[in-house]
C-alpha cells in the first residue's frame, strides 16, 4: 500500500467513527423512553413554528422561547400525551398562529383562499380590460 492510500484509509475511518459518534449522541438533550416518542417528539419539532422567528420550526430555531417550546413539547411527549392532545394544548395557549398548517376557519378563510380569489379577480380584470381594447379597434 502506498502512503496515499494509507492515510485515505485512516480518513475514511475516522469519518465512519465520527458519525457514528453523532449518531449514539444525537438525543442526549431530550431522552425519551421508547422510539415511538422520540419519532413523535421530532414530528412535533417539525410541524411547530418558532413565535419568536416565524419562519423556523421549533428544531432549527436558536430562540429562548423555542427552547422552552421544546421543553415543554419534550414533558408532554415524556407524560404519554398524544399529537393532537399536544397541539390543542398548544393552540389553545398560543394560538393557531403556532401550527405551520393552521386549520381552515372563518377567521382564517381569506389567508387560504384569498391568493386564488384575488388572481381570480385579476385574471377579469384583465380579460375585461384585453376585451374592452379589442372592441374599441
Amino acid at each position: 500500500m502506498t502512503m496515499s492510500a494509507v492515510i485515505q484509509m485512516r480518513l475514511f475511518v475516522f469519518s465512519l467513527l465520527c458519525f457514528a459518534y453523532v449518531g449514539v449522541f444525537a438525543n442526549t438533550l431530550y431522552p425519551l423512553d421508547t422510539a415511538k416518542q422520540d419519532a413523535q417528539f421530532s414530528h412535533l419539532l417539525r410541524e411547530l413554528r418558532c413565535l419568536v422567528c416565524q419562519n423556523q420550526d421549533l428544531a432549527d430555531s436558536s430562540s429562548g422561547l423555542a427552547r422552552d417550546l421544546r421543553n415543554e413539547v419534550y414533558q408532554l411527549v415524556k407524560s404519554g400525551k398524544s399529537d393532537s392532545e399536544i397541539t390543542q394544548y398548544l393552540t389553545a395557549r398560543y394560538g393557531d398562529f403556532i401550527l405551520f398548517k393552521p386549520p381552515i376557519k372563518m377567521i382564517t378563510a381569506l389567508l387560504w383562499f384569498g391568493p386564488a380569489l384575488f388572481m381570480v379577480l385579476g385574471l377579469l380584470i384583465f380579460w375585461r380590460t384585453c376585451l374592452k381594447r379589442t372592441c374599441n379597434e
